[in-house]
Order: structure tokens, then sequence, then C-alpha cells
């Protein structure tokens, strides 16, 4: 099984932060995206060594939308622990697949992710993987994965387009 995020590996997705979910002997975490940093890349993967959990670890750089498909379709859940997000689109695309949610409690993403989502109030270890297994728990127990597919459906384009045209029509 395996954790699945996505998005520019860049320093503020604080990604590294997620190492911490592998102490399960079991788990793994794919992290899907341009390589646009080097040395935040290198940072991930000196910390998966000293962890000793780097053959865990999978910085696939781009993929295509099926491989993302296939990963999302496939993984136990979805983690985004950015600390600086605009809006958070991978995490809408998660939720139509109905994937546990596991964000980081800062910028747009407590909106995005509303009650479906569990959140990271801070990145130690332990809190998080307290925040992760409890957070799985609830999901299994609570059956969440429609109530995270209808959440989604609030995100649509079609939709965003229609508040815009009401917006517009409401200045003009």
């Amino acid at each position: 099984p395996y954790v699945f995020t996505l998005g520019t590996v860049v320093r503020k997705k604080n990604f590294h932060v997620l190492l911490s979910l592998l102490q399960d002997e079991e788990m793994e975490l794919v992290i899907s995206g341009r390589l646009d940093e080097p040395e935040y890349v290198s940072f991930i993967e000196n910390q998966a060594n000293e962890l000793g959990i780097r053959d865990r670890v999978h910085l696939t750089g781009k993929i295509t939308e099926e491989e993302k498909a296939w990963y999302y379709r496939n993984c136990v859940a979805f983690a985004f622990p950015s600390i600086a997000e605009g809006f958070g689109l991978p995490v809408v695309e998660a939720m139509s697949y109905g994937k546990p949610l596991f964000l980081s409690n800062r910028t747009a993403l407590p909106e995005v992710g509303g009650d479906v989502a569990f959140y990271f109030d801070d990145f130690d270890g332990e809190k998080m993987r307290q925040v992760f297994w409890e957070g799985m728990e609830c999901y299994q127990m609570k059956n969440m994965r429609e109530a995270i597919r209808e959440r989604a459906k609030a995100f649509s384009w079609d939709k965003a387009a229609e508040q815009y045209l009401e917006v517009y029509r409401s200045v003009g």
C-alpha cells in the first residue's frame, strides 16, 4: 500500500514531512510532479536514507494523465502537506476518486477539503502518524468515499464558470 502525493516538488509543498508516515513497514510513498528544486529532491532522498526507508520512497517526476489516474485509483490515501498553496487542484482530483485526504491545515486547503479531509495541525512525525491512522480508521468506519466524491463535485469547471457569469451579470 502507498500514500500518493502530487505537485511540483519544491520546498513549499513540504513533501518531506510525509516520510514520518513510513514507519509502518508496509507503507510506501509516491511523490509525483516536476522536480523543480534539485536540492529539495536531494534533501528528501537524504532524509529517506537516514531513516532507512529510501527503498519505499518513489519520486517519479512528471507523469502522464493515465499514470496519474492509476496512482489515484490504487493509493490507500492522498496526502498534501503544502504550506503555500493557492488552491490545491490535486486535492480535488483525489476527492473525485473518493480517497482519504490528509492535508495541511494551512492556506486554502481546509476550504477545499472541508469536513471530508483530515488535517495535519503541525508536522511532528508522531502527531502526523496519529492523524493518519485515526483518519484511516474514521474513513473506513464512516464509509466516507461517497461523501468525498460529492464534495469534489462542488469544484467542477462548469459550476465555477456558472458562478463567474452570475458575478459578471450582477456587476454589469
